[in-house]
């Protein structure tokens, strides 16, 4: 067995944090809501490239409520 010293476990926390912020944000945004579903599923089912590929291209918040 490789012995990453818990770097596997750690790294796999944090992509979960991304992606949860992602799932967020996607949700919170003005987007229809089909584009959030397919938005949401892309980050669910890739999560690093899911994520990169929201980072770069996907929709954002609309902003903080008042």
């Amino acid at each position: 067995m490789v012995n990453t010293g818990g770097y596997a476990g750690i790294t796999g926390l944090v992509i979960l944090a991304l992606d949860i912020w992602a799932i967020v944000s996607i949700i919170g945004s003005s987007a229809s809501t089909g584009a959030k579903v397919l938005w949401t599923l892309l980050v669910i089912v890739l999560p690093l490239v899911g994520f990169i590929i929201w980072l770069l291209a996907g929709p954002r918040s609309s902003g903080r409520a008042g």
